[in-house]
């Protein structure tokens, strides 16, 4: 993998190599797409929603939703065009490339909006977000923003509440910037009563090493408090030996201006979750296994206690915030396992909150309705939980959770990461012939067994777009910029520039 060091030689070369491997695939695919159209010719997907919105009580509204050009946007338009309702789609377009979501059948309109900026702020890219509002008159506006936007979005939400009759699912700015940062969101974890792990603010390397001293045998990982593509895991301290740490953390800025956290390295398997939230009551649910870099969604079984325990977890940080919570709400827990005199104990550990959408929404695909009645509950007065206003069995009774849900990749990523990229170590006589072929194994699986996390062959056109207009164009800007980047994340479209 390239980083800040590597030569604009090399930078160069893969954005090259990765724009020939699309146009190689370009026939190919587009073949594919042709294909999809006929196929949703022949079976159409209007009928089934036509009966939707034709049932008894049925009331269609229209929603916007941003960032489609993200996979849980994109996946979020489409489950509630399939539920009946109308879909109007917004999001960013860097560096005048069309993004694909702006392509898809479920969205009515498309709209272009202006990126915040540290110049001019967010006060172009609220008024916008107003004027589009009122235009098309929206009844819900459903937040999936980056990690870059969420405390701009956090400004929308209140602007439009206040000046519309528009209900946003987003917190509001206060909530957005606790939830946001790694050490104000543990420490309201802690005024909640509720676990976390030890965590320490740091803004000087002696404030480092004072409390690696003061607890030698303990591990620690230490994040940058703000977005930092460079070291997004983390650094693992102490080193092997106190030079070692002291000369890693020389090369490390760390001041009042870019404040680190250094929390409590918990030894085990890592989970994200991601939940909606309205008025403080968990609506939708899904845990699954996270990576740093996750391109792979497999949920874990409704009933497992694994996913029960971070359930309630959720649900008892959503009801101690108070009725006035209402967005998308997403953690990230790490499953420490423990031998006691009773066995086996595991004990689980929240390490970071995202306030926003999680990709993992693409697992409840199958359950436009379902998920769509849980949205709609933000245009409703508070709804009684279960038939005598109290919980079922420890949990609201009404939360939707997925059914046997499939699993979910990117088909562009694992061909490069687990085909092409091995393929091409294998003839630097870096990587062996039998990991390679294992990776050709785990692609194949993928391709036969799982879904694309993009692609719906009743609205193929995105998923094309994606790989043969976005992506390339993306490579392109990079050239002209030279801009070095080191990894991308198809389903989030980012790129993590080093």
């Amino acid at each position: 993998m390239l980083d800040g060091q590597s030569p604009w030689s090399q930078h160069l070369a893969q954005n090259l190599a990765l724009i020939i491997l699309s146009l190689c695939f370009l026939p190919l695919d587009t073949i594919a797409l042709m294909a999809s159209y006929l196929f949703g010719w022949l079976h159409p997907q209007s009928p089934s929603r036509r009966r939707r919105t034709r049932a008894p009580g049925f009331q269609a509204k229209t929603i916007l939703v941003t960032g489609v050009g993200m996979s849980k946007g994109l996946a979020l338009a489409r489950m509630f065009y399939r539920a009946g309702h109308t879909v109007i789609g917004a999001d960013f377009e860097p560096h005048g490339v069309l993004v694909n979501g702006r392509f898809s059948r479920a969205l009515k309109r498309f709209y272009r909006l202006p990126k915040p900026n540290p110049y001019d702020g967010s006060a172009y890219y609220i008024q916008d977000l107003l004027n589009v509002i009122r235009r098309e008159k929206v009844d819900l506006w459903v937040s999936c923003s980056g990690v870059a936007s969420a405390v701009e979005d956090g400004q929308a939400k209140e602007v439009i509440e206040r000046r519309s009759d528009c209900k946003a699912i987003q917190f509001d700015v206060k909530t957005t910037e606790t939830l946001h940062e790694k050490h104000s969101f543990i420490q309201r974890t802690i005024d909640l009563g509720l676990p976390a792990p030890e965590t320490y603010d740091v803004t000087t390397r002696t404030a480092v090493h004072r409390v690696l001293h003061k607890a030698p045998k303990k591990q620690y990982i230490m994040k940058s408090v703000g977005v930092d593509d460079a070291l997004r895991g983390g650094i693992r301290l102490p080193r092997r030996s106190v030079s070692e740490t002291y000369n890693d953390l020389s090369r490390i800025p760390i001041s009042k201006e870019k404040p680190w956290v250094l929390q409590q390295y918990i030894q085990g398997e890592e989970y994200c979750t991601h939940a909606l939230v309205v008025r403080g009551e968990v609506k939708a649910f899904v845990a699954c296994p996270s990576l740093e870099l996750l391109m792979h969604y497999e949920a874990l079984p409704r009933k497992s206690s694994l996913s029960k325990a971070m359930l309630r977890f959720t649900e008892e940080f959503a009801r101690r915030s108070g009725d006035e919570m209402t967005g998308h709400l997403s953690f990230d827990f790490m499953v420490e396992e423990t031998s006691t005199e009773k066995g086996l104990q595991k004990s689980l550990f929240p390490i970071e909150c995202n306030p926003r959408a999680h990709t993992a929404v693409v697992l409840f695909r199958s359950m436009s309705e379902e998920i769509s009645a849980s949205y709609m509950q933000a245009l409703t007065a508070k709804a009684d939980v279960g038939a005598n206003g109290h919980a079922v069995n420890g949990h609201s009774s009404n939360i939707v959770m997925p059914h046997e849900p499939r699993k979910y990749y990117w088909i562009g990523h694992d061909l490069v990461a687990l085909v092409f990229y091995p393929a091409f170590q294998v003839l630097r006589r870096r990587m062996n012939m039998s990991a390679f072929l294992a990776g050709c194994s785990e692609f194949l699986i993928h391709l036969f067994f799982w879904q694309d996390g993009t692609f719906e062959a009743w609205d193929p056109l995105p998923w094309w777009w994606l790989y043969h207009v976005y992506w390339p164009g993306q490579f392109l800007a990079s050239i002209w910029e030279r801009r070095k980047w080191s990894r991308v994340n198809v389903s989030t479209t980012k790129m993590f520039v080093c």
